[in-house]
Parts: C-alpha cells; sequence; structure tokens
C-alpha cells in the first residue's frame, strides 16, 4: 500500500503494485502480435555490421526484471545505488538482445555515429527513461497518461515510416494500449497506483520503442520524435535535479518540486493539474508528428518555404505552450492568488511587504499550498 505523503499527492492508502498488471498486458499481447525476431537495417552511413537482429523475447525478459526490481523496491525501499544497478541490469539485457543504437541523425548535421560506445550509450538512455519516468509519477494517472500519449505519438510515425509490419510500432501501440486501460483505474481518484514497478516498466519499453524505431528510421525525425513527446518528463525531471543540486541536494532525494506539485500549490486541484499536463504532452507529441507529416524539407537539404513557414509556425505555438504553463500561469497566477492571502491573513501588511514576500517566494519555489481566501 502507498500512504500519504509530503511528495505525494494522495490522500488515502491505495494499492500500489499496478505495475505488475502492466506487463501482463503487455507480454499477453506481445505473444500474440510481436515477432520473436526484429531485424535491423541500419544507415547505409553506419559501420560495418552494425545491423542486426533485436530478440524479442529477450528484451521482455529485461522488463520483466524491471518490474520486479520496481515491486520489491515498492515493497521493501532499496537505497538508490541498488536500485540503480537492477535497472543498469535490466538495460544491459535488452541491449544484449540487439536494440542498440549505433548512429543518429542530427536536424541540419547529419548521420553521427557512436562507433564503440554505442552500447553504454544505450544503457544511460534506458536508465535515464526509467528514471524519468519514474519521476513523473507523482499524481493520480499523470505517468499512466502521459506515456499512453507518447506511445501513440511513436505508434502513429513508426508505422507512417515502416509500413504496417512494423514491430517498434506494435511494441508502442501495445505500450499504449497496457497503459491506458491502467489509465481506467488510475485516473484520479485512484483506485490503484502503477509503483515503481510500472513507472520503471513503462520507462524501460518507451525507450526500447526509441531505440529500435530509431535504427529502423534513420530520418531526421528519428532524433526528433523522442525528445519530442518525451519532452514533458524530460523538463519535469531537469528542473528538479537542477533545482536539488542548487541547494546542495541529493539528485535522487524525494521532494515536492515536480510540475504537478507547483501546479498543485498555486491552487489547482489533481484532475486540473493532470488535464494541463496531458494538454502539453499533447502539444508536443503534435509537433512530433508535424515533423512526420507536414513536407517543409525531402531531409536532403532541401527546404520548401510555405511548408516551412507552416512548420516554424507550429513549433512557435508549441514553445509559447511551453512558456505559458512553465512560467507565465505559475508565477502570474501565484503572484495575484498569494497576495491575496497575504492580505487576508494579516490586514495591516503593507503593498511593498506583499510583493517582497512573493517575490522571495516566486524566486526560491518554496511556499504553502496557496488557496483563495473564503468569501465574507
Amino acid at each position: 500500500m502507498d500512504h500519504p505523503s509530503k511528495r505525494g499527492l494522495a490522500k488515502v492508502e491505495t494499492p500500489l503494485w499496478g505495475g505488475i498488471a502492466i506487463l501482463i498486458a503487455v507480454l499477453a499481447c506481445a505473444a500474440i502480435w510481436m515477432p520473436d525476431q526484429i531485424g535491423l537495417a541500419s544507415s547505409p552511413k553506419a559501420p560495418s555490421g552494425s545491423a542486426g537482429t533485436v530478440y524479442t523475447w529477450w528484451v521482455l525478459a529485461g522488463a520483466g526484471v524491471i518490474t520486479l526490481v520496481g515491486a520489491i523496491d515498492d515493497r521493501f525501499p532499496m537505497r538508490p545505488a541498488v536500485k540503480l544497478i537492477g535497472q543498469i541490469f535490466a538495460a544491459i539485457i535488452a541491449v544484449e538482445a540487439g536494440a542498440v543504437i549505433n548512429d543518429v541523425t542530427i536536424p541540419f548535421v547529419g548521420a553521427f555515429q557512436f562507433v564503440g560506445a554505442a552500447k553504454p550509450i544505450t544503457v544511460v538512455w534506458l536508465v535515464a527513461l526509467m528514471n524519468i519516468v519514474n519521476f513523473s509519477d507523482g499524481v493520480d494517472g499523470l505517468a499512466a497518461g502521459v506515456c499512453t500519449i507518447d506511445s501513440v505519438a511513436f505508434a502513429i510515425i513508426t508505422f507512417s515510416l515502416q509500413g504496417g509490419d512494423s514491430a517498434a510500432g506494435v511494441l508502442a501501440a501495445i505500450i499504449a494500449g497496457a497503459a491506458l486501460g491502467f489509465l481506467f483505474r488510475n485516473f484520479y481518484p485512484a483506485r490503484i497506483f502503477m509503483g515503481d514497478a510500472g513507472a520503471n516498466l513503462l520507462g524501460y519499453l518507451l525507450g526500447v520503442t526509441a531505440v529500435i524505431g530509431s535504427i529502423k528510421t534513420n530520418v531526421v525525425v528519428a532524433l526528433a520524435v523522442p525528445l519530442l513527446v518525451l519532452a514533458v518528463p524530460f523538463l519535469d525531471t531537469s528542473f528538479v535535479i537542477a533545482k536539488r543540486l542548487k541547494y546542495r541536494r541529493a539528485p535522487w532525494e524525494a521532494d515536492a518540486e515536480h510540475f504537478h506539485h507547483r501546479l498543485s500549490r498555486i491552487g489547482f486541484s489533481e484532475r486540473k493539474t493532470v488535464l494541463y499536463l496531458y494538454a502539453w504532452t499533447t502539444v508536443l507529441a503534435g509537433v512530433a508528428l508535424a515533423l512526420r507529416f507536414v513536407p517543409y524539407s525531402n531531409h536532403h537539404g532541401s527546404y520548401y518555404l510555405g511548408w516551412g513557414i507552416v512548420m516554424i509556425v507550429i513549433v512557435v505555438l508549441a514553445i509559447a505552450t511551453s512558456i505559458y504553463l512553465v512560467y507565465v500561469l505559475e508565477i502570474f497566477k501565484f503572484k495575484w492568488l498569494r497576495s491575496i492571502q497575504i492580505q487576508h491573513m494579516n490586514q495591516d501588511t503593507s503593498e511593498h511587504e506583499i510583493v517582497k514576500q512573493v517575490q522571495r517566494e516566486v524566486a526560491t519555489g518554496e511556499f504553502d499550498a496557496v488557496k483563495r481566501p473564503p468569501r465574507k
């Protein structure tokens, strides 16, 4: 059972091993629709012998390992170093099963080859994804919903690039289905949580899907798609870790400074908090879809003016939405509500003192939950 804590937003004790249900769904669907082996064809510029095969059931064995590690951590909390060893072990299984990024295509630059560092880089990527999804799983339905949106975007793009027999697209669709099915019991008010078992599992599977999809496409969108559709959990984790380092705290130390915590503190309900983050994720996934379907370039160095302008407008709108959600919404709403609250608490507080206190709280990002004072 998960118990209410300062870090989480749960109000009551809730069952915590939902990740096992997600794993069962993934394994059952993989047995029906996934091939035993996935043939890969790397880019023509990649080193000789870089093409290979991904062995599906070895990859899924790694999924079972990380789910087990997470489930044990849910029941008997591990030291961060021990949990990291488990994540690395699961990532190594996926890499040895053939899910390795040998090269990526960087927009406006071209193919970049990892040569001898391909396997370690892939392990780092997979471990990072596990922790990013795990860090963002702090409010009812957030991780499951974001992973559903991201997986749908992966599936659409990968199927469009590789055709209906795309194993990466099938895996992405399976992840989306498993996460969406779980979301019916996990959306606010949640009746079950996925726990570390589910969060690590979804991060692992999304990472593997991005690896396989990138290897088989080797076009400009191969690098952009994972970064865009996973941008919200990436930014969330980056901001939180940066703040912990700023205040000389361990990066893995739990706190209440994630996006969902901050939105909650400025007066949003759990349901509204999650819906805002869903909307942001959908906008960024839309940019990834636009990169695939808007014919702004032939992906060989030539760009088309009209469609290029359309693409720029889409990107600018996505950036504006991100700025609004990350900065403007929090700062403006917080300043307005907090000023009213301080004045209500102490009628003698001067306007100058209110402004100074609000500015200090905005600068540190540390303040109590802000609520509109009751009407008299």
